[in-house]
């Protein structure tokens, strides 16, 4: 006997599934990827390894535990080379590859599986990391040497006597930083890819970003700097669209950028840390709930 699935409406197909969308994420971050083993040679091969074999590791041992067939999808993968990219390209190999775990298994799993989960994988790995060991998560160094130095953000939070990178410096990434947020050349390509595949939507990266420029011009500060110097085009464009953890209607997520914007512009100004990208965007995601909720499109053909 033919087994029936009922389920409810509306039933759509598509060959745009999930395997499709992040192998796109994955083809925008080869940009950045190649920049960071530009800027950072084999440390961001490293890196990058650890973090995946972390993810995917940790995948395969939540999925034999919940008795379920492995099914390795992409988003694992997306979430390992993110985190990688969040990181400083000198931390020691055993730090991606824990938070590559405590990404999957408490950024995720523990939710539920794809789909569930409420805040980005990759920004709770982060998150967890920096807590754990801070002296690891904040030693920065310079490209192609290797000398310890500090990130333009931190030069300006610590008052420390060095010269800014200049703006061309900063577009290209020849500055400290994380190891695949310093070129926003290369994140620009990989988030034009993305809107040109219409994988992500412009609402929160604009409504972030203008946010930002905003409050910079409001406060005298240098908005140009601001754009470029710490995790923002990366943070905007690569993780505050992730599909789960954004509102799904188009006012949600202008509110959602604007929030972004503001949490990140008050951390960097107000906070202790130089720099708020990754908790303005945590922060958020716990609103998305609500977001959902309340602000929702008029059904078609509903009166008001």
């Amino acid at each position: 006997m033919e087994k029936l699935i009922v389920s409810v409406g509306p039933h759509i197909k598509d060959k745009v599934t999930i395997a499709v969308i992040m192998q796109d994420v994955v083809i925008a971050l080869l940009p950045a990827m190649a920049a960071s083993f530009w800027l950072f040679g084999w440390l961001s091969v490293k890196v990058i390894a650890f973090s995946v074999i972390g993810a995917l590791g940790s995948t395969l041992i939540c999925q034999k535990l919940r008795k379920k067939k492995f099914f390795l999808d992409k988003s694992s993968l997306v979430t390992g080379v993110l985190l990688a990219f969040v990181l400083p390209p000198s931390v020691p190999w055993w730090i991606p590859v824990i938070g590559g775990a405590c990404a999957i298994i408490l950024g995720k799993e523990i939710f539920g599986g794809l789909g569930h989960n409420i805040f980005n994988p990759a920004l709770v790995g982060r998150a967890i990391l920096l807590a754990s060991w801070p002296a690891y998560l904040t030693a920065w160094i310079s490209p192609f040497d290797g000398v310890s130095c500090a990130t333009p953000l931190g030069i300006i939070k610590e008052g420390l006597p060095q010269t800014l990178p200049s703006y061309r410096e900063l577009f290209l990434g020849i500055r400290g930083g994380c190891l695949g947020e310093t070129s926003v050349l290369a994140l620009l390509i990989g988030a034009g890819y993305l809107l040109w595949r219409r994988r992500i939507d412009w609402r929160i990266p604009f409504a972030y970003l203008t946010t930002v420029t905003v409050i910079s011009l409001v406060t005298h500060q240098d908005p140009l700097f601001h754009l470029m110097a710490g995790g923002l085009i990366l943070g905007a464009f690569f993780m505050a669209t992730d599909y789960v953890t954004s509102p799904t209607t188009p006012w949600g997520r202008i509110i959602f950028g604007v929030g972004c914007g503001i949490m990140t512009m008050l951390i960097r100004l107000k906070g202790g840390f130089p720099e708020g990208v990754s908790y303005s965007i945590l922060i958020m995601n716990m609103f998305v709930p609500l977001l959902d909720r309340f602000i929702r499109p008029k059904p078609f053909g509903q009166k008001k």
